[in-house]
């Protein structure tokens, strides 16, 4: 891991609407080079892992009231054991699921990319020139 980039491992739940619960492995990361997102890598058992991005803001937001429309969805809640979590409820064509994550490592993990990059100054990490190429398709 460089200074430009926050990575966190850690274990969410699958919910199951049957009430089953799977863990899986799963990762954060934050990186300076794109400072609005955080990726959030799922392991389900195949070569490569399932891959989401959305905007650092709402997991953060999420943490103290249901946030999000759409693909994204996270609000607080608690475990089985009472301890402070969040679930995430993420859409997309092939299906929907329902995630919980320990808040704990979720504050710990927007502690350390709020470090790196401190809410208000993304912009100052953002490169327009680099931005406009990739959309105009000159990257």
């Amino acid at each position: 891991m460089d200074r430009t980039t926050v990575s966190y491992p850690l274990v969410v739940n699958l919910l199951g609407v049957d009430g089953a619960v799977l863990p899986l492995d799963a990762e954060l990361r934050y990186t300076a080079a794109d400072p609005l997102a955080v990726e959030a890598l799922f392991e389900d058992g195949s070569d490569d892992p399932i891959r989401w991005v959305f905007a650092r803001d709402l997991l953060a937001a999420g943490l103290h009231q249901r946030t999000g429309q759409g693909d994204v969805v996270i609000w607080p809640t608690t475990d089985a054991d009472g301890r402070p979590a969040v679930h995430l409820r993420l859409h997309s064509p092939d299906g929907d699921a329902l995630l919980e994550a320990p808040a704990r490592t979720l504050e710990a993990f927007l502690a350390a990319a709020w470090s790196l990059v401190p809410p208000g100054t993304e912009h100052e990490h953002i490169d327009v020139d680099d931005v406009l190429d990739s959309l105009l398709g000159e990257s």
